[in-house]
C-alpha cells in the first residue's frame, strides 16, 4: 500500500503549527469585538468626563467665563484650606460607621445564627435589608423626623426618663456627626448580614461538627471556622461600605445639608456646593479628584489587606 504524500519539511512543520495559532488568535480578537459597543459607553460616559474633571481642576473658571490657568493652586487650596479638609476629616469619620460599625454587626448576627437555623430566617433578612432596597433620600426624611425635638429618639428617652439627654440632634454641634453617621449604620448593617449570611453558607457543616467535637464553645467556633470562611465577604462588605462613607452625598444632603457650622460637611456634598452654588468649578474638580484619589486608594489597601493567602 502506498503511503501518502506528507511534506515533512521544517517550513511546513512550521506552517502547521502556526496555523491553530492563527485561529485561536483570530477568535480572540472576534471576542474583543463584543465588547467593544460597552466600552464605547465607559470610555464615553466615565473614563472621559473623569479626564475632563482633573483638567479642569489646574483651572480657575466659574463655569461661565474664560477660564484661566492655576496649575496646582487649587490642590494646594483643598490641602490647606480647613474646611476643606475637615470635610474629609468628615468623611473619613463616616467611615466608622457607615463600615465598621455594621460589619461588626454583620458578624455579631451571623455568630447568633449561623450555628443553628431557624424559623422565620427569610423575614428575618428581607427585614434587615429593607434599608438597602429603600431610596437614601427617603432614609434621610425618616431619620430626620425621628431626630427632631419631637421625633421619635427624643420621644422614647423621655419615655425612660432620660429627658436631660433630648436635644436637636442634627442641630448639635457635638452631635450631629455621629447622629449622621447612626443613620448609616443602620442603613449599612443589613447589607453586611447578608453578605455574611450568604457566605456562612458555603461552609461545610462537617467543619462545625469537628469544632463541636474537638470541645469548642460559641466563640472559638466563630473564630475558627465561621470568620476564615468569610474572608471573600468581608472584602466586599469593607469595600462597598467604605466607599459609601468616603462617597456619601444623599443622606448629608436631605438631613444637615452640612450644618451645623459645616460640622457634617463632606466631600461629596462639598463639590456640589463649589460647582453649583459658588461657581467654583476648578476647586470642585480638584475637591473631586482628591476624593476619588483617597477612595481608589483605600479600596487599594483593602484589596491588598484581605486578599486570599
Amino acid at each position: 500500500m502506498s503511503q501518502p504524500n506528507v511534506d515533512t519539511t521544517p517550513e511546513a512543520r512550521a506552517a502547521s503549527r502556526s496555523a491553530p495559532r492563527g485561529r485561536n488568535r483570530t477568535r480572540q480578537w472576534r471576542g474583543y469585538l463584543y465588547v467593544v459597543p460597552a466600552l464605547l459607553f465607559y470610555v464615553a460616559f466615565a473614563v472621559l468626563p473623569m479626564l475632563h474633571t482633573v483638567y479642569l481642576s489646574f483651572f480657575d473658571w466659574d463655569g461661565v467665563t474664560v477660564a484661566s490657568w492655576v496649575g496646582l493652586g487649587n490642590y494646594r487650596q483643598v490641602l490647606t484650606d480647613p474646611d476643606l479638609r475637615g470635610a474629609v476629616l468628615n468623611a473619613l469619620t463616616l467611615v466608622v460607621f457607615f463600615s465598621w460599625l455594621p460589619i461588626v454587626l454583620g458578624m455579631l448576627m451571623v455568630a447568633l445564627l449561623a450555628r443553628h437555623q431557624r424559623r422565620g430566617m427569610t423575614a428575618f433578612r428581607l427585614l434587615f435589608f429593607v434599608p438597602q432596597v429603600v431610596p437614601l433620600v427617603a432614609v434621610g426624611v425618616t431619620w430626620r423626623w425621628m431626630y427632631g425635638s419631637d421625633g421619635a429618639v427624643n420621644q422614647g428617652l423621655r419615655a425612660v426618663g432620660l429627658d436631660t439627654v433630648t436635644r436637636a440632634w442634627l442641630g448639635d454641634v457635638d452631635f450631629a456627626l455621629v447622629a449622621v453617621g447612626l443613620v448609616g449604620t443602620w442603613a449599612m448593617s443589613g447589607l453586611c448580614m447578608v453578605l455574611f449570611l450568604s457566605g456562612v453558607q458555603k461552609v461545610d457543616p462537617a467543619l462545625y461538627e469537628a469544632a463541636r467535637i474537638d470541645g469548642a464553645g460559641p466563640v472559638r467556633e466563630f473564630v475558627t471556622v465561621t470568620l476564615p470562611a468569610l474572608r471573600g465577604e468581608v472584602a466586599v462588605a469593607l469595600t462597598v461600605t467604605t466607599v459609601a462613607a468616603l462617597a456619601s452625598f444623599d443622606i448629608v444632603y436631605v438631613t444637615t445639608d452640612g450644618g451645623p457650622a459645616g460640622n457634617t460637611m463632606v466631600p461629596g456634598l462639598l463639590v456640589y456646593r463649589l460647582a453649583f452654588t459658588q461657581y467654583e468649578v476648578g476647586l470642585a474638580a480638584a475637591v473631586a479628584t482628591v476624593l476619588a484619589l483617597l477612595i481608589l486608594a483605600v479600596v487599594f489597601t483593602i484589596t491588598r489587606l484581605v486578599r486570599p493567602e
